[in-house]
């Protein structure tokens, strides 16, 4: 198994880091770039930026606070939030980002997954999976997971592995901000289908459902946004826990 990475997620709304549960309910929870350079000091593998306004806002992503964020880390960085076009993923990393991050784009226009891989090279995209339970399974919803697609979950995810996603973000709606621990089926059926990194998100609350969803999930990284905000947890616990458990770390 690959080194495991830990990764802080900024979920960006108005310029400040915001949290909630199951996508709503949103409470501030800092300043960016003020967390983004904690999280570099704390030797973080990645950091990713989302701005989850930009798409039901209608906006692109804001490229002046990605570009402050990129000046203070010195650990690659995913950017996510209103990417439409092969223009706006120049456009951001030419801001200091090293990856970006499609959801409802990549749903609305699959095109944009290919042409982005072709141009800019698979590393470089992220199609971010927002699943939701559904009767047959789990279903892709879009629009900071406001709107249902349709798609189911694992098929999705192997179609854009498919059109050359280099990397999974998935994202349990049902789990997201609950801390009662990661979806571990819907994380396992996605892992078990495709063949690039799945970074496991919604739902962490202590170590062990950390170490549970790369065991049993099969996840390559743990996303972590209000446990590690808060300052539940530092990253070298996390490390240190996954270390004590069996678990290699970068």
């Amino acid at each position: 198994m690959a080194a495991i990475r830990v990764i802080p997620c900024l979920d960006v709304k108005e310029g400040r880091v915001v949290k909630g549960v199951h996508f709503e309910n949103l409470i501030e929870a800092g300043d960016p770039v003020e967390h983004a350079a904690f999280y570099s000091g704390e030797r973080a593998d990645e950091l990713v930026f989302l701005d989850i306004s930009a798409t039901i806002e209608g906006r692109k992503t804001m490229v002046d606070v990605v570009k402050k964020v990129s000046e203070v880390v010195f650990i690659p960085l995913t950017v996510g939030g209103g990417i439409t076009s092969l223009q706006d993923i120049e456009k951001l990393l030419k801001a200091g980002a090293d990856k970006i991050s499609i959801n409802t784009s990549a749903v609305k226009t699959p095109g944009l997954i290919k042409e982005g891989a072709e141009k800019f090279g698979s590393q470089c995209i992220v199609v971010a999976i927002d699943g939701k339970q559904s009767a047959s399974g789990w279903e892709v919803c879009i629009e900071s997971g406001k709107t249902p697609t349709g798609i189911e979950v694992k098929e999705w995810a192997k179609k854009v592995e498919g059109l050359g996603a280099g990397e999974i973000l998935l994202t349990s709606i049902d789990m997201d901000g609950t801390q009662k621990g990661y979806d571990i089926q819907m994380t396992r059926t996605v892992a078990d289908n495709v063949r690039v990194p799945v970074i496991a998100s919604g739902g962490a609350g202590t170590l062990e459902h950390m170490s549970t969803i790369v065991k049993e999930g099969k996840a390559s990284a743990v996303l972590l946004a209000s446990l590690l905000h808060f300052r539940k947890y530092t990253i070298a616990e996390i490390k240190n826990y996954f270390r004590e458990h069996g678990l290699e770390v970068r």
